[in-house]
């Protein structure tokens, strides 16, 4: 049972921002098909040795603020005892003792073996399709690096061996990309990849449309004539932005056909600004991939739920 503590009284019901966007998350979010997900394989092995196990839905909305707030284990704990608004999203009691940094790093282990941030990003597509928001007219394409950290100060004495380095502009950037797919008109992702960023836009772009576009946008990193020919030959718009070959400069009618297509490109950008600047995801918290990518597909059905939260507020 919630208990209400001195301070709540004292802020006689006050919100800030944080319980409103929480207030609208906890709304937009489809607690029951993520927990009939995620149930038959967490309950799988029954062991009754220990203390009581953490309710589902609770380390699930933990992972969730972990997600939005930047925060690890240890801080995850810590601030869900220690702040209102965490406290009132959550949902637990004030004397909930199984809810430590150890019962929620095994529950993201749980989450990133079993693939199940993937899984449920493909379910968030698919009520996102129902609901005709995503309609599979347009694709805009893009990627952005994500920095890990290049250290040698480590027990191996050496770098990430997943991670790369890449130059954009004159900077060199160790680190990955995360790839994406978002649906022209409503801006929400429905494809995503990650790779090492060495890997260049181009050789990822077939896996990020879904087959069913009848025009593609993209900067300058996805031009390609042979591309370019054969959409235009099945009927199809490309958008991808004009390049300029070595040592030449784009034509007049080049310029305007960049600029009128920017306007809808820029679209892709949205989720990304999302994730970074409002969710101060800017650089991999992991080693690898792996673990990586899974928090990659947890931000993104967020941010798609995030873009879309609105419709679900009543």
């Amino acid at each position: 049972m919630e208990q209400s503590t001195l301070l709540e009284f004292a802020t006689n019901g006050r919100r800030i921002r944080a319980d409103k966007f929480l207030e609208e998350m906890d709304k937009a979010i489809p607690w029951g098909k993520f927990l009939g997900l995620v149930c038959p394989k967490y309950y799988k092995k029954k062991d009754h040795r220990g203390r009581k196990r953490a309710d589902l839905e609770t380390l699930l909305r933990v992972y969730f603020l972990q997600q939005w707030f930047s925060l690890s284990d240890l801080s995850a704990e810590e601030m869900v005892h220690d702040r209102l608004s965490f406290r009132r999203f959550v949902n637990i009691d004030i004397c909930e003792t199984s809810l430590d940094e150890t019962t929620i790093c095994k529950f993201r282990h749980f989450l990133e073996e079993e693939q199940i941030p993937e899984k449920m990003f493909v379910m968030v597509r698919k009520i996102l399709e129902e609901k005709h928001i995503i309609v599979r007219d347009g694709t805009c394409v893009d990627a952005t690096i994500l920095r890990a950290s290049s250290s040698t100060k480590n027990k191996g004495k050496k770098r990430d061996e997943e991670m790369s380095s890449t130059k954009k502009g004159n900077n060199w950037h160790f680190g990955m990309k995360l790839h994406i797919g978002t649906d022209a008109k409503s801006k929400v992702i429905h494809s995503v990849k990650t790779t090492t960023a060495k890997v260049h836009d181009s050789e990822v772009f077939e896996e990020l449309l879904h087959g069913k576009e009848q025009s593609v946008f993209g900067d300058k990193a996805y031009a390609n004539k042979e591309k370019k020919r054969k959409w235009r030959a099945e009927g199809k718009y490309w958008g991808v932005q004009e390049k300029a070959g070595r040592g030449k400069k784009l034509s007049l009618s080049q310029q305007k056909k960049n600029k009128k297509r920017s306007s809808v490109r820029a679209g892709v950008e949205h989720p990304f600004h999302i994730m970074k600047n409002l969710w101060n995801y800017r650089k991999v918290r992991y080693k690898g991939l792996m673990k990586n990518t899974a928090q990659m597909f947890s931000l993104c059905f967020l941010s798609n739920l995030y873009q879309v939260r609105h419709i679900f507020v009543t």
